[in-house]
């Protein structure tokens, strides 16, 4: 009986780390570029919109410890109240960049993460420019 315990907890264990999937390759995506500009103050995340748009339905189920090795910790971070929790990345310069980075205006790229932690929106809060 104890046997057929632990190959229960064993495979309850699989499938709880099983949810999501791996860090996902966006073609022509720089994630470095993108993690070496925080809060959008270099402006250099502009030029991997493209990319980040074309594909972004990659994103969809990955877990958050993938998103954060991908884009790097988020500028900020909401919790709801339904063990949901969102990322928020700015896209522009805005006053975010300003010392103490307050919240800005600045449009920001919106990742929603469920219950299980894996991305299940993704959003802007404005329709980037040019696009």
């Amino acid at each position: 009986m104890s046997a057929l315990r632990t190959a229960s907890v064993i495979f309850c264990t699989f499938l709880l780390f099983s949810c999501g999937h791996s860090l996902p390759e966006l073609p022509g995506f720089a994630a470095e570029t993108w993690r070496r500009d925080p809060y959008a103050c270099k402006n250099e995340r502009a030029g991997q919109l493209k990319a980040l748009l074309q594909h972004r339905e990659l994103l969809y189920g990955t877990r958050a410890d993938d998103i954060d090795a991908l884009f790097g910790r988020p500028d900020e971070e909401e919790l709801s109240e339904q063990t949901e929790k969102i990322y928020l990345y700015y896209l522009e310069p805005g006053l975010q960049c300003d010392p103490g980075h307050q919240r800005s205006a600045a449009n920001k790229l919106i990742l929603r993460f469920g219950p299980l932690g894996t991305v299940t929106e993704v959003l802007y809060e404005r329709p980037p420019k040019g696009l």
